[in-house]
């Protein structure tokens, strides 16, 4: 287990607001950090996609790091906006 998995297990036995939620707020994380790397694997800047969408970089810097607030219209032309379509799954797990 790495260092991380052993700290976020040690907090979320002690602290319940953590450990409500975490899950919450990993997936937001998760869903910011899939936008950055589709950016990059597109090899454009936050400028680039800024230009693209009409909006400032500063704007896909929230989108990219701030992903809880962001409307499913947005990520899909963000999506465009780099080349790519959005496409959501539901997973059981």
């Amino acid at each position: 287990m790495s260092d991380v998995k052993r700290y976020i297990q040690k907090r979320a036995e002690r602290d319940v607001e953590f450990a409500e939620n975490y899950e919450v707020g990993y997936a937001d994380f998760k869903i910011g950090v899939i936008l950055r790397q589709a950016r990059e694997a597109a090899g454009l800047t936050q400028d680039e996609v800024a230009e693209r969408l009409h909006t400032q970089k500063s704007s896909i810097s929230r989108i990219e790091n701030h992903a809880d607030d962001v409307r499913l219209s947005t990520i899909r032309r963000y999506a465009e906006a780099i080349g790519s379509h959005l496409q959501i799954r539901f997973k059981s797990d």
